[in-house]
């Protein structure tokens, strides 16, 4: 089976396994105990260093990619960099348990989650898109893309946990500040 063959079907496996175990454990979690189990969160640890090594197994060992120049190269860096300290600040902020389902039951709606609801996301976008920067390929887009995909998920099954727990609270602070960067409301 080609290199190509197998990466597509490991990320079509990873996204199903992102679907059940967010859309299913996750949810079941927060709806029946209002966060998640140790065993629920341990899932959902696992999803994301799973997702995380991916550029191990798939992108090319020349990293970066030489023929990249400097600028492009020095965006790619600034955007690591600046997604690692996006995605770092909005987990100390908000605190490990809470960024781990373990704790749920406060609502951030300061610092960074004053202008996105989930900074934590756009954080970890940018740190993705460093790497796709600084590796152009097929597989860099590919893991790009599953990421987008998981990440959303997540955010769909913590909107719906959250609408529930703190009501009108939350949806005040759903149409005020956009769910990744834009626009606010139920679609920003």
């Amino acid at each position: 089976m080609s290199t190509f063959a197998f990466y597509s079907i490991s990320l079509f496996i990873l996204i199903a396994a992102s679907i059940v175990i967010l859309r299913l454990f996750v949810r079941r979690d927060y709806l029946q105990r209002g966060n998640l189990s140790a065993c629920t969160a341990f899932l959902q640890s696992g999803l994301f260093f799973l997702y995380g090594g991916y550029p191990a197994v798939y992108l090319a060992p020349d990293w970066p990619v030489s023929h990249v120049c400097f600028p492009i190269q020095a965006f790619g860096w600034i955007c690591i960099t600046l997604g690692l300290v996006v995605l770092l600040i909005g987990v100390s902020r908000l605190g490990i348990l809470q960024s781990l389902g373990l704790r749920a039951n406060v609502m951030k709606r300061s610092d960074f989650y004053s202008y996105s609801r989930n900074p934590q996301v756009i954080g970890c976008a940018i740190y993705v898109l460093g790497f796709v920067i600084l590796w152009p390929s097929f597989f860099a887009l590919g893991w790009a893309a599953a990421l987008i995909t998981i990440l959303h998920i997540m955010v769909l099954t913590e909107e719906e946990h959250l609408l529930k727990t703190f009501n009108e609270d939350y949806e005040r602070y759903w149409n005020r500040i956009p769910r990744y960067i834009g626009f606010p409301g139920k679609s920003g």
